[in-house]
């Protein structure tokens, strides 16, 4: 008995299983284009047609490629974002930020986590680029050459978070000038030794050191063995121990400025479990303001930063760039805020 022949599947449906536009064109009765259009949501599409084309994809389980859509069109619904981890609540506020800016208008977040190093952040750029995402939000300007070079040659619209830079498109405040408005807040309360206890030492972190050396040498009070430097991730634990080593320091301190609300609270803590009184023996402030910062006991004095602001304006300026126009300022500083509370 001779088998009549099945009909042919298309190359790409019989290579990939996948359900491709034209299978919804077919089941829809529709040009596709028209499917194109109607899933896309112009308004130009006829309301029973748009319809028709949603119920196909629907019965058929039909998944737009994002690959095949940048290259149709030429543009892509991908933007690449750089951080340095999440670990820490101040990028993930950024990234929620990002998210709800971008989402809106049509775009995802490709996300990599550079973990403070150079050449990974690099190695992580060169695959962002490989999905020619339509632009890039990356942390910092501390780039490698290399990576600088890569961003230029691409050329797609990059703007730079948490930092500013007077050529580059850039949202961010002045780390330096914040801790150096919190090591004066802490000389202007008399006190008269004041360590600087760090981790991580990511370029941020060397920034407001060089802020609070500033304003103590600018008042005569900077002693470099009052500088407490520690490579280590930067948490709850180590701020703790951070600080029993310091108070045990000849000539005593009477206060600490912590580079992060993180090593501050452990720092806290620490404090109520030898029986130290904060702030009358020693005052203790951090950075960033994280939650919990305002329940610690006592309630922690620290830097205010607009990591969500951050995030949004970022964003913002990346999508003027990305529809053609000229920022009204390709640098925008938001600045910070001192919350003086009852630790200083």
């Amino acid at each position: 008995m001779h088998k009549k022949p099945s009909a042919p599947r298309s190359p790409r449906a019989r290579a990939t299983g996948r359900v491709t536009l034209a299978d919804v064109a077919r089941l829809a009765g529709v040009s596709p284009i028209t499917v194109s259009r109607a899933l896309r949501g112009e308004r130009a599409v006829d309301a029973d047609l748009v319809a028709r084309a949603k119920a196909a994809a629907a019965k058929l389980g039909y998944q737009p490629d994002p690959a095949a859509r940048a290259l149709a069109s030429r543009r892509s619904s991908h933007i690449g974002v750089l951080v340095p981890m999440l670990s820490n609540a101040l990028f993930v506020d950024l990234l929620e930020a990002v998210q709800r800016t971008l989402r809106p208008a049509g775009f995802q977040t490709l996300i990599g986590i550079t973990h403070y190093d150079a050449l990974e952040e690099e190695l992580l750029l060169r695959e962002q680029l490989q999905h020619r995402p339509a632009g890039m939000l990356i942390t910092g300007l501390e780039q490698s050459a290399a990576s600088r070079a890569l961003i230029d040659a691409v050329g797609i619209p990059c703007v730079h978070m948490m930092a500013l830079s007077p050529t580059r498109p850039s949202v961010g405040f002045s780390q330096v000038d914040a801790a150096a408005a919190l090591t004066r807040h802490l000389l202007e309360g008399g006190r008269q030794r004041i360590a600087f206890a760090a981790a991580q030492l990511d370029p941020r972190t060397m920034q407001r050191l060089a802020g609070w050396r500033r304003e103590l040498m600018a008042s005569g009070r900077y002693d470099a063995t009052l500088e407490w430097l520690n490579p280590a991730p930067s948490s709850l634990a180590l701020g703790g121990r951070m600080f029993e080593q310091i108070v045990r320091q000849q000539p005593p301190v009477d206060a600490i400025f912590f580079c992060n609300d993180d090593l501050a609270q452990g720092a806290l803590l620490a404090a109520l479990r030898l029986g130290i009184s904060v702030p009358r023996q020693v005052a203790v402030v951090g950075f960033n303001d994280l939650t919990g910062s305002d329940q610690m006991v006592p309630a922690l004095t620290t830097v205010r930063t607009p990591r969500a602001e951050i995030g949004e304006a970022a964003s913002g300026m990346l999508l003027a760039l990305l529809r053609g126009e000229v920022p009204p300022q390709r640098t925008i500083d938001l600045g910070y805020d001192i919350i003086v509370r009852a630790s200083s």
